[in-house]
């Protein structure tokens, strides 16, 4: 059974950093893509960040010059994201994401539980 395991959470101030972390483990294999999406409340989840194999990266808008993700170049299951100069509006539940292959050999995207992020003075 696949398993994606987020951390780095909680509450920080305006202008604060926090940094997420997010490991898959079990049965997911050649995984192409990893990234994050957030869901504020009353919203719907959008993309944060994506990080590509391959070292193609993609941000939000609304995030591009304050959140930076990358991935582990060993563990190749990893990713993490930096967010710095945070604001309120980034207050949502984020959840980490892989898409992978299953061990049925079918492709999907499998996700996190989610880990709150606070952005409050």
């Amino acid at each position: 059974q696949a398993q994606l395991v987020e951390s780095g959470g909680g509450l920080v101030q305006p202008g604060g950093s926090l940094r997420l972390s997010c490991a898959a483990s079990g049965s997911i294999f050649n995984i192409a893509a990893m990234g994050w999406y957030r869901q504020a409340s009353g919203k719907q989840r959008e993309l944060v960040a994506a990080n590509a194999n391959g070292g193609t990266t993609n941000y939000a808008d609304s995030v591009k010059g304050r959140f930076t993700i990358s991935g582990d170049n060993a563990k190749k299951n990893t990713v993490y994201l930096q967010m710095n100069s945070l604001k309120s509006e980034d207050t949502a539940v984020y959840y980490c994401y892989a898409d992978g292959q299953g061990s049925d050999d079918g492709w999907r995207r499998y996700w996190g539980q989610g880990t709150q992020v606070t952005v409050s003075s």
